[in-house]
């Protein structure tokens, strides 16, 4: 029976959190707003937009609304990250050593399809990734498992036999509540600010096939 590995994207296969960051602050200041990097951490890198624009803008922000603010501020961080497009340390050489091994892989993030299709077709993955989810693709985001499942289906494996790699609180804590193993990515959060995960690291070259067949056996 073939194994999966899933990928968050923003902070596990790019370190995009910096570029978000300062769309977001181009996005508020047209609006007199300027959070501090600190709200960011705690309420921006790994939430979905709905939470982030109803966070920020102190009410529920759904809808048209929602889609025509989120376009807005999704439409910035492409223009910014379009020419910076840059793996995590290692991201390339280990998934390279998956397909070899001939793990199922698969993408599962909380952005839009525009900015996977940006991300992950500039880094010629989205032929090779046998399962390719964005928020369209889901009704519950993360800390939901819906993202997760759904990816588990479309791999046709069991959630169990899945290794997970996210860097957000949401994001591991969706995988976890699939019933999947995860990796937790090191470059936008330390361990004590994430639930426990099956191992930790700082980027891919600490990383490899054999490592994932040991989490799931």
């Amino acid at each position: 029976m073939k194994k999966a590995v899933i990928f968050d994207m923003d902070g596990v296969i790019c370190h995009t959190n910096p570029f978000h960051s300062m769309a977001f602050k181009k996005f508020f200041a047209k609006r007199d707003m300027y959070p501090t990097e600190e709200e960011f951490e705690l309420h921006m890198y790994g939430k979905s937009n709905s939470y982030i624009m109803s966070h920020f803008f102190g009410r529920k922000i759904v809808g048209e609304e929602l889609l025509e603010l989120e376009n807005e501020k999704e439409g910035l961080f492409r223009e910014i990250y379009r020419d910076k497009i840059d793996p995590i340390a290692g991201f390339q050489d280990f998934f390279h050593q998956l397909k070899v091994n001939e793990f199922l892989t698969g993408v599962a993030t909380s952005a839009p399809f525009a900015n996977l299709q940006l991300i992950v077709g500039t880094l010629s993955l989205m032929d090779r990734m046998e399962s390719i989810l964005a928020s369209e693709d889901v009704t519950k985001h993360k800390p939901d498992p819906e993202v997760y499942l759904k990816s588990a289906a479309n791999l046709q494996v069991d959630p169990g036999i899945c290794v997970v790699f996210e860097d957000s609180f949401s994001g591991v804590t969706a995988a976890k509540n699939a019933g999947m193993k995860v990796v937790g990515v090191l470059s936008s959060h330390s361990k004590s600010e994430l639930p426990v995960c099956d191992l930790y690291i700082d980027d891919f070259r600490e990383m490899n096939a054999d490592a994932v067949f040991s989490l799931i056996g």
